[in-house]
């Protein structure tokens, strides 16, 4: 191997471990296409390990004191912050966040394992007046084993999040992680024994999707499986778990409407859309605004604004603190985002501003240029019913579309398959109140957007997902409901 090529191993049992098979994915630096590291290519056996490890640690975690589990998870949550300058590298060479987003989004995952780490504390059931003669009340218990299945957008924060709260709750942990991202989660999984957690209890197997993902959905002994990525794989994963009725969290995709209405402060919605489709990680995101929606009296200005203020963003190495986009994660992404644009042009849509790619934009920069950029690139058309309108592109590629009035806002907005989020541009309250319960997606955000916060639930609607993540209930989804009929006569 070169000397600048390191090999990562899987976390089993408290021991880091190459694949059974002895198999290995190369991990590439989507900045310049070039081989950085390894990790193993888990499959099948290794996943049955690792269920194993976590179920001969489920009867000592379960039985750990609240608080002691809350103060393991806190010193976890310490050492990830202490680690910050080391992770948010891995982050961004492993998916090509730049450092403005990979950094303070770690930093912010670490304080929500501190917040979510706090609820262990507050587990509670009730009692229920059913009978004189009776006690009645219910109980909330861990799942048992359950399997998470990180996205490769955010790989580590997603980790750090759903693995603090599957904890906090009693259960015991099979991560697979994304196969072209998994370094930095292996990284924060090292600090795991550090904090005083247990062997056993976090299991980290990487490989493919169609080897360790579909074993893991499919495995007997695996309980609940929390899956965030496309819709698309979550119905494959849907039908792999139904073999023992496995609960399900699915956080999936979207085709988030961004509405402008003629009465907005212009200037902070062209800073929003922008922010929402083209900074939030090069449009890699769940809830990127990729339909914009703008009233059309003032479409044509408002267009003219976003791109200026696109041009004027800075496309480059993920480390540089100057940097506003990355790449795109994989030459596979980044074909088929290419392949969305084409397509989109073809069916008839114009392109308003964009559309370069690769070595076209770093034509001086060897390193670069072989990277997979995409620049900011926005599409408009009249009709709704494009591909480019209707399915998730993860890139940043926006289309636009023109609109009358609210009704016409919230029938364009609605008229998808999708419902994650939505955000409205408006001085007028009342309106805004309209919109807001016209729209139907699990968060709409109100002259501003993609704001996120631990404590403010997250979920969507239709085919955007089943279950809500974050806030104060946010252990709900990892536990089960037990009722409990004492009876004295």
């Amino acid at each position: 191997m070169a000397a600048n090529i390191t090999d990562h191993l899987q976390l089993i049992d408290g021991r880091g471990c190459p694949a059974t098979g002895n198999g290995w994915i190369d991990s590439i630096d989507p900045s310049t296409g070039r081989i950085w590291a390894r990790i193993p290519a888990g499959g099948a056996s290794d996943i049955d390990l690792a269920v194993r490890a976590a179920a001969r640690a489920l009867p000592a975690w379960r039985e750990t004191a609240p608080a002691q589990r809350a103060a393991l998870l806190r010193s976890w949550a310490r050492l990830v912050r202490d680690n910050l300058d080391t992770l948010w590298r891995l982050d961004a060479a492993d998916n090509g966040r730049p450092r403005r987003e990979a950094e303070p989004a770690i930093a912010g995952a670490a304080m929500q394992m501190e917040y979510v780490a706090g609820l262990a504390e507050t587990i509670t059931g009730t009692t229920v007046s059913v009978s004189p003669t009776a006690s009645t009340y219910t109980v909330r218990e861990p799942y048992g084993v359950v399997g998470l299945i990180i996205p490769w957008n955010a790989p580590l924060a997603m980790f750090l999040a759903k693995a603090t709260a599957a904890l906090a709750a009693g259960n015991t942990l099979v991560v697979k992680p994304p196969e072209i991202a998994s370094v930095s989660v292996l990284a924060a999984a090292e600090l795991v024994a550090e904090a005083g957690i247990p062997a056993g209890v976090v299991n980290i197997v990487t490989g493919e999707g169609a080897s360790a993902g579909d074993a893991l959905a499919r495995h007997d002994d695996v309980r609940m499986i929390s899956f965030t990525g496309s819709t698309q794989t979550g119905r494959r994963i849907t039908e792999a778990s139904t073999g023992n009725l496995k609960a399900l969290s699915l956080e999936l995709g979207g085709k988030s409407p961004n509405i402008v209405f003629a009465d907005a402060d212009i200037d902070a919605a062209v800073a929003g859309v922008t922010a929402g489709i083209f900074t939030a990680s090069a449009g890699q995101a769940c809830i990127a605004g990729s339909r914009i929606l703008v009233q059309d009296s003032i479409f044509e200005d408002f267009i003219e604004k976003v791109r200026l203020r696109a041009s004027q963003m800075t496309l480059g190495s993920p480390p540089d603190a100057g940097t506003d986009m990355g790449p795109v994660v994989s030459r596979v992404q980044f074909d088929r985002i290419r392949g969305y644009i084409e397509s989109a042009e073809a069916d008839g849509a114009k392109l308003a501003f964009g559309g370069r790619s690769g070595s076209e934009l770093f034509p001086r920069n060897e390193d670069l240029a072989g990277g997979y950029y995409i620049e900011p690139t926005l599409l408009t058309t009249d009709d709704p019913g494009l591909q480019i309108c209707r399915e998730e592109v993860f890139g940043p590629v926006a289309v636009a579309l023109r609109f009358s009035d609210e009704a016409e806002a919230l029938d364009i907005a609605n008229g998808s398959t999708f419902g994650l989020a939505a955000g409205v541009w408006t001085q007028n309250l009342p309106r805004a109140q309209r919109m807001i319960t016209g729209l139907d997606a699990g968060t709409v955000w109100v002259n501003t957007y993609r704001r996120l916060h631990w404590a403010l639930p997250f979920g969507g609607h239709k085919e955007s997902g089943i279950g809500t993540s974050n806030g104060p209930q946010t252990l709900d989804e990892w536990l089960e409901q037990k009722s409990v009929w004492i009876e004295y006569s």
